[in-house]
């Protein structure tokens, strides 16, 4: 087992405080938006086994069955499928949806033929892997999350009052709800600058003022004029209305599979995803947006989001059940003496898996004896194989995948 040295991504969204915060260090002052845990080439995590530090990666290269297991490297490959994040957001993130495994592929083979250089600001796939994700709140956290039924938007657009809006909301009335979402969304973003620009500004005063008086929309109303604070005269501000409004209490979680458009607001939370970078963007940022591409990924389907909460098994792991294989989040909530006589909670050992630390102390113990305390923040690389007992008095994240063969 490992202590894991990671590296924060400075966003401009992310909080100055809150990681920070987790850590009990002192702010920089600068944004710290992201902790990456994993071995993702972008910034892997680094270990030390006593020939200094290296990258999570290359020793993952150098022996994939010996750290992963013979399962996880049959199914995914020879490299850790997932990626292990904090996040910390201070400012609303894009808006944005992942493509599937399928096209995904298609995607990246096909710009790879164009010649178009992997960081492009027009580059669309950066890989050839899908991105399902599931966010966990630390604190209370606030986002987007899939389309909400259209009569129900339509009726959301109407109380605003502003005139520009209304042939969006005759469309989502009159339209089949695929048909209306698809349409909606494409004049959106596809409207002339100038025109679109006066629209989020008077939404923007709209909304402010249903969001101070009592309403089913009230709370995201409130969202919607702080989306426009955050990006004035944004396309994306409009479709993020066609979106439902979604808070979290600490312990809950989302799970956001391929096409479901999305956007995170506020909070600290633990992101665990598939470990790629491929991202479409529908808005809230002045990086590239391929509208025809985007248009083709998403998928146009209202649905109400499905807050997760952790379901425990006998062991005393809280498990966030997901669809995907890649990986798995669970939580341990450790009592003093967790375990038959004090002997500690021991974790299964068939795949590699990552342990963080949000609260407390917990000590790793493995067989031979050797410990290693985390504290809040504090993160540890177990290789698959290695029998690990947890003590102590904490929470702790556990990161994996399912082990399973191909």
């Amino acid at each position: 087992m490992d202590l894991l040295a990671n590296t924060v991504r400075p966003y401009a969204w992310g909080s100055t405080t809150a990681i920070p915060g987790l850590l009990g260090v002192d702010p920089t002052g600068e944004p710290q938006a992201e902790l990456w845990m994993g071995a993702h080439h972008g910034a892997p995590s680094r270990i030390d086994r006593g020939q200094g530090p290296r990258a999570l990666s290359e020793v993952i290269a150098a022996d994939p069955e010996g750290e992963l297991g013979a399962g996880p490297v049959a199914r995914f490959g020879p490299r850790l499928p997932f990626l292990l994040k904090i996040l910390a957001a201070a400012s609303p993130l894009s808006l944005q949806v992942h493509p599937d495994l399928a096209q995904a592929a298609a995607g990246y083979a096909e710009e790879e033929a164009r010649g178009i250089p992997l960081d492009a600001p027009h580059r669309n796939y950066k890989d050839a892997n899908h991105k399902p994700e599931l966010i966990c709140a630390l604190t209370p956290f606030e986002g987007f999350c899939g389309f909400r039924a259209p009569e129900a938007t339509a009726g959301l657009l109407g109380a605003l009052g502003v005139d520009s809006l209304v042939p969006y909301a005759d469309i989502l009335r009159a339209q089949p709800e695929e048909a209306a979402l698809r349409e909606v969304l494409a004049a959106v973003l596809g409207a002339e600058p100038e025109a679109m620009a006066r629209t989020v500004t008077k939404t923007a005063a709209a909304a402010e003022r249903l969001g101070a008086v009592d309403g089913p929309y009230r709370e995201a109303y409130v969202a919607y004029a702080s989306l426009a604070h955050h990006h004035p005269g944004d396309p994306g501000v409009i479709a993020a209305m066609l979106l439902n409004h979604v808070r979290l209490l600490p312990g809950e979680a989302l799970y956001l599979g391929a096409g479901v458009p999305h956007a995170y607001l506020e909070g600290l939370g633990i992101e665990i995803m598939a470990n790629s970078d491929n991202v479409l963007r529908c808005g809230l940022t002045p990086k590239h947006i391929d509208v025809p591409e985007l248009l083709r990924v998403v998928r146009f389907e209202a649905s109400d989001p499905e807050v997760l909460r952790p379901e425990a098994d006998a062991e005393g792991e809280e498990v966030y059940d997901t669809p995907v294989h890649e990986f798995r989040l669970s939580r341990y909530v450790l009592a003093p003496c967790a375990g038959d006589d004090g002997a500690g909670t021991a974790l299964p050992s068939g795949a590699a898996q990552i342990l963080l630390c949000t609260s407390g102390t917990v000590v790793l113990r493995n067989m031979e004896g050797r410990e290693l305390p985390l504290d809040p923040g504090m993160s540890a690389f177990v290789p698959a194989g290695e029998d690990v007992v947890l003590l102590g008095e904490a929470t702790v994240f556990r990161a994996t995948t399912d082990g399973g063969a191909a």
